[in-house]
């Protein structure tokens, strides 16, 4: 099964994810509280797939996004987006983002944008 890093400033949010991801086999490899930790931990842990946040405080997800594919051009990334910023969804499909879910999400949406990644 796949491994995931999560990327998100809420707490809430992570344990959220975390749980439903677990539930569904996946193996959480780590979670960060911003792009920086993100971008941090994603060279240490190298896992197969990230679940990124865009607003976050430190550095946002744009911006890990971009930091992680010039790393690893092969990486996996799913932005994860409130309602309303769907203007970024060209920003993150130019940085190359694998794909783009709007929050709130139900679970499928997320388990689907794993697979098709």
């Amino acid at each position: 099964m796949k491994s995931v890093l999560v990327v998100d400033d809420s707490s809430v949010s992570r344990r959220l994810l975390v749980n439903m991801l677990e539930v569904k086999g996946y193996t959480v490899a780590g979670q960060a509280i911003d792009g920086k930790e993100g971008f941090e931990l994603y060279k240490k842990l190298k896992p197969d797939v990230v679940t990124m946040d865009i607003t976050m405080p430190e550095m946002n997800g744009l911006e890990s996004l971009k930091l992680i594919k010039e790393f690893d051009p092969d990486a996996k990334v799913i932005i994860l987006s409130a309602a309303g910023q769907n203007e970024k969804r060209a920003e993150a499909e130019a940085l190359g983002a694998c794909e783009f879910v709007t929050k709130p999400y139900q679970n499928k949406d997320i388990l689907s944008a794993i697979e098709r990644c």
